[in-house]
């Protein structure tokens, strides 16, 4: 039950920083980029109804996700606790400030969607949204890491602050750039506001990206003391998929930043027409994904307070060292013979059995992975070395048949994934679901895979490939990767469970990497067309590598 709700808890805080920069994001969208009161900028009545919607359902969301987080940790400590967690819940900074925050929220959403939406012209209107929302934010301080800090505790939370308004700024804005894109497309918009708006963008996401590392660092060298508690705690394994994370997005602004810059100079408008638009779509694939890997940082107790659960460097890299993958499992009557002693509450000790299972699953599907995305990346290469001439006329069929991998992994990990539950095991299918966030988490991977080679098999078929169909492959894709980004981050775990941790991370990002190139695919035109698709599978590849070489933490 603990899982499950560590789990919830993990996505219930990501979508609330998606609110969360909606909301804000707009207001600085408005205010900074906008100026919908200079009249000659020739905005229409639907891209002003449009923003200021954004607002109001941003803030609405915001405080419904900010209740329901609430009602989330009353209904585990109910459980855990096994009474009813008033009044003494009620005196806490967590629930004063998540009601506090919640209700000004709410004052925020009202006016916006009573007042401002009427009035979205008008500078002192949006200025007076702005003011409403400066105690929500300052709320909101007290419910992050800095507000429990002994040591610089005040300087801490208005970094904090300070560090999640700007990344409001820089995530709201690319997602009113998505909003505007989709708006000119209709015609709702005049072509020329484009141009001019990437502009004005331009300069505020780079003011914004700056404050954002200003304050991050600072708190990284507060929270984080060593280089092993960079390298091998589950905070700083998670700040390093932030950085990798932020590094993927700058690269996609900075192409969007040099093409504007050139268009101002040619005037010729079709990479920013044709090219800008979906770097800015996958710029935003990666920052809802950077959303949900920075809740999961929240929910992680800072390096520096847990020394005695941090794996060295060397163990961390000992996980991903090439090794021959074990292609033997073991009986299924040797596994559940073993899984009183691994699933005690004390004294837990992992069968040898357990561990050959898993190891492998993991390899197995590794296998899998690398075989197909091998075939994949076969498929771009236009010109083959004579060796695989005999093989052209198969080879010509590798770019629609491939995906019928992931419907065979999918099948394989229906019966491997919890074999101490239904089908192989004693416990049921419900049961296991839904008391177990680990199993709950691998049902839904399991589903995914499958579904996904089915749509992908279909959507290369020449019938579907003008279709929305090839669409979801990129969304599936990169929701696999969310999966694996908060995938049972247990606070105060033990060492081998975060060397666990650290290969779903690394897998989560590279499964970020093959939703963006396949994403990119479909929609630039050639060479960013075949170059992307390449990059695609090629993590794809990087995925079954780790999982060909992965098996269970011997520390």
């Amino acid at each position: 039950m603990a899982g499950i709700a560590d789990f919830l808890d993990s996505l219930i805080g990501g979508f609330s920083l998606i609110c969360f920069c909606f909301a804000v994001g707009s207001l600085f969208w408005g205010l900074c980029v906008l100026r919908p009161w200079q009249h000659e900028a020739g905005y229409t009545p639907q891209l002003l109804e449009r923003t200021v919607k954004l607002l109001w359902l941003g803030s609405f969301a915001l405080a419904g996700t900010q209740l329901f987080k609430i009602i989330l940790k009353v209904w585990l400590m109910t459980v855990v606790l096994d009474k009813w967690p008033f009044p003494e819940f009620a005196e806490t900074t967590q629930f004063i400030g998540g009601i506090i925050r919640a209700s000004l929220t709410f004052v925020l959403a009202g006016y916006c969607y009573k007042t401002l939406s009427k009035n979205p012209y008008s500078k002192s209107y949006w200025q007076t949204a702005a003011i409403l929302a400066l105690p929500m934010i300052l709320a909101g301080a007290w419910l992050v890491h800095a507000a429990g800090r002994f040591d610089n505790p005040y300087l801490l939370m208005g970094l904090t602050v300070i560090h999640q308004l700007a990344a409001a700024a820089w995530i709201g804005g690319v997602f009113h750039l998505v909003n505007i894109w989709l708006m000119r497309s209709k015609k709702q918009v005049p072509r020329e506001l484009w141009p001019m708006l990437l502009k004005r963008f331009s300069w505020f996401g780079t003011a914004s990206v700056s404050v954002i590392l200003i304050t991050g660092i600072p708190m990284a060298l507060q929270y984080i003391d060593t280089w092993n508690g960079f390298i091998g705690t589950g905070y700083g394994n998670l700040l390093m998929v932030k950085i990798i994370l932020l590094g993927l997005a700058l690269s996609l602004a900075w192409l969007n930043k040099t093409t504007v810059a050139h268009y101002w100079v040619s005037r010729n408008n079709h990479a920013l027409n044709y090219r800008v638009p979906y770097y800015i779509e996958a710029e935003a694939f990666v920052l809802i994904t950077l959303l949900f890997t920075a809740a999961s940082l929240a929910s992680q107790p800072p390096a520096i307070d847990i020394p005695n659960l941090t794996a060295s460097w060397q163990e961390v890299l000992d996980m991903f060292s090439p090794r021959i993958p074990r292609i033997a499992s073991p009986s299924h009557q040797a596994l559940i013979a073993g899984e009183a002693g691994r699933v005690a509450i004390i004294g837990q000790v992992p069968s040898e059995a357990a561990t050959a299972w898993s190891d492998y699953n993991h390899n197995i599907a590794g296998i899998f992975l690398t075989t197909m995305s091998f075939f994949a990346m076969l498929s771009y290469i236009k010109r083959l070395p004579s060796a695989f001439s005999a093989f052209d006329r198969y080879i010509a069929y590798l770019p629609r048949y491939w995906p019928i991998g992931f419907v065979l992994l999918g099948i394989f990990l229906f019966f491997r994934s919890d074999a101490e539950t239904w089908p192989l095991g004693p416990i049921g299918f419900w049961e296991s679901t839904f008391n177990n966030g680990e199993v709950l988490q691998h049902r839904i991977a399991t589903l995914l895979v499958f579904v996904l080679g089915l749509i992908e098999l279909f959507a290369r078929l020449p019938r579907y490939q003008n279709s929305q169909l090839p669409y979801f492959f990129p969304i599936l894709a990169a929701f696999g990767g969310l999966m694996l980004l908060t995938h049972s981050h247990v606070g105060f775990q033990a060492k081998s469970a975060f060397l666990i941790q650290v290969g779903h991370t690394l897998m989560g990002v590279f499964s970020l990497i093959l939703a963006c190139g396949r994403w990119l695919e479909l929609k630039l035109d050639k060479p960013g067309k075949n170059i992307a698709g390449f990059v695609s599978v090629a993590a794809l590849f990087q995925i079954g590598l780790i999982l060909v070489f992965y098996r269970e933490p011997l520390y």
